[in-house]
């Protein structure tokens, strides 16, 4: 094993999380390390084939991951230079205030954060005109305040949806424009870096025009000198000083050999599934649990939300191209009928004939496929699932990852169906069926689903029953930080990434003070 150079600071994944902070951290001059497990991800014409891109996984991980049953599946994750976010939907939403809040649903509560929404606000409008988000401020119902207007105009609906849209708001609804990380400049679309196509949902974009953390953090970071970046460098393991008390050696493998280097920070952000999973293979004799363990909370209280899509067909074509513009926030905490929060409705991306052949009878016929997806409608449900101590990352015998789930707190998310089921019949939808009846196609997210995976390695005041202080930094290692979801005390009903993306941002104002020696 070689050791090569020390670094003021390693950050071990280029996601939403470490991409950021090294973007943060680029300008001080202190020497950085950006380990990504993943290569670049090429680009190629099949980054916007459905055919690659959903039948044939082009861009998943071939990893296996073991369920709490013992039985392998491979995940939905993707190991690049940016992480989840080169194919993420780009749906960047704010927490709302009550999410920091203890909240009491249907199955349980909801735990209060050690932080509250005033805290991470600032970081809130400084992530939105970093990822370059459009949006429309005062439409949303459940919105928390903000200081500044979106950085971005919000993206126009095309016709069907802004009719959906209508039709929504006719019934006393409030839907808004969904907030949207894209170079997308409708009042000058020859200049117009996004050009509105209909691969971006789960799609790599070939135009580089959706705001991953590539393209917005880690490509500008590399433009310092002093910042480093080595990618298929799978970390191993975390080596601490003889007392515990610091990481001196990270252990990484790359072509085959391992290799060490050292730090003074280190910033574990490669996800919750796999940064608890790191911490818990860096056990050691004062660690025996774990890195960061004492508390025994890491790996535990995985939540991923209870996630589904929706498509309903109707005889009406729907020829909508960019589709993921509308969303709607009026269960979000309730209803006149339901006193528990029941979630988030939002458009997906439009789907065609491979999308639906994915998860279609083996003998269904293409041009049926083609014909449903042309009459489709394309919504995706939120709804909280809660921490289970019990939800859990965990090591096989070989190191290998085990991620143990029982779903929870499921009634609210079949009330939130139920729901926009109601919404699109009173609208009149089964006066234009194409078949004998509404028709809705309902996909409930798998575990393999790990887009929205938080709260592996929580935050807290509390050393006994968190890992993490209020600054992300390790209770028991003191130059130890995580930077992704794993910090989540709850999972809220919104897409993670925005709060992922603030939140680094609060962790490298305070981790620059400490790279200059201003605070302990």
């Amino acid at each position: 094993m070689t050791i090569q150079n020390h670094y003021d600071l390693i950050v071990i994944g280029s996601g939403a999380g470490g991409g950021t902070l090294t973007h943060r951290l680029a300008a001080t001059g202190k020497k950085i390390l950006l380990l990504e497990r993943g290569p670049w991800l090429k680009r190629e014409r099949e980054n916007w084939d459905s055919r690659s891109v959903f039948l044939e996984s082009r861009y998943k991980t071939q990893e296996s991951w073991t369920d709490g049953r013992g039985k392998a599946f491979h995940p939905g994750a993707h190991y690049f230079v940016g992480g989840n976010t080169k194919v993420y939907g780009a749906a960047l939403l704010r927490l709302r205030e009550r999410d920091f809040e203890e909240v009491r649903h249907q199955g349980g509560l909801s735990p209060r954060w050690p932080i509250q929404y005033e805290d991470l606000a600032p970081f809130y409008d400084r992530a939105e005109a970093l990822y370059h988000v459009h949006g429309q401020h005062g439409l949303d119902p459940t919105e928390p305040p903000r200081e500044l207007p979106y950085p971005h105009p919000a993206v126009s609906h095309e016709p069907r949806i802004q009719r959906l849209h209508d039709d929504f708001a006719r019934l006393g609804l409030h839907p808004f424009p969904l907030p949207l990380g894209i170079r997308l400049n409708e009042s000058s679309p020859e200049r117009s870096e996004c050009i509105r196509c209909a691969t971006c949902d789960g799609f790599p974009c070939l135009v580089r025009a959706k705001s991953d953390a590539e393209v917005t953090c880690v490509e500008p970071a590399l433009a310092h000198g002093n910042v480093t970046l080595l990618t298929e460098a799978k970390v191993l393991r975390l080596e601490t000083s003889a007392d515990g008390r610091e990481v001196r050696r990270v252990v990484f493998e790359q072509e085959g050999e391992e290799h060490a280097v050292e730090a003074d920070f280190v910033a574990v952000s490669c996800g919750a599934v796999n940064s608890a999973a790191l911490l818990l293979r860096s056990s050691n004799e004062r660690h025996p649990n774990g890195l960061a363990n004492r508390s025994g909370v890491v790996g535990r209280h995985y939540m991923c939300h209870n996630n589904s899509a929706m498509l309903a067909l109707s005889r009406e074509p729907n020829p909508t191209i960019f589709q993921k513009t509308l969303a709607v926030n009026d269960f979000y905490f309730g209803a006149d009928d339901y006193p528990h929060p029941m979630g988030h409705i939002q458009m997906l991306g439009k789907s065609d004939e491979a999308m639906l052949e994915a998860d279609a009878p083996p003998l269904a016929p293409g041009w049926v496929l083609d014909k449903m997806a042309k009459h489709s409608i394309d919504f995706w449900l939120t709804s909280e699932d809660l921490p289970d101590p019990d939800n859990r990352v965990t090591l096989d015998a070989k190191g290998g990852v085990v991620l143990s789930y029982r779903a929870n707190n499921e009634e609210p998310h079949r009330r939130l169906q139920k729901k926009l089921r109601s919404l699109l019949h009173q609208i009149g939808c089964e006066e234009h069926t194409w078949f004998a009846g509404q028709i809705y196609l309902g996909k409930k997210i798998p575990l393999a689903g790990v887009a929205h995976q938080c709260g592996t390695v929580r935050f807290g005041t509390d050393p006994e029953t968190s890992a993490l202080d209020v600054h992300c930094r390790a209770h028991d290692v003191d130059n130890l930080y995580v930077v992704d979801g794993s910090f989540f005390c709850s999972s809220a009903a919104v897409n993670p990434g925005l709060t992922i993306i603030a939140n680094a941002l609060r962790v490298g104002d305070h981790l620059e003070a400490r790279l200059n020696g201003r605070a302990s």
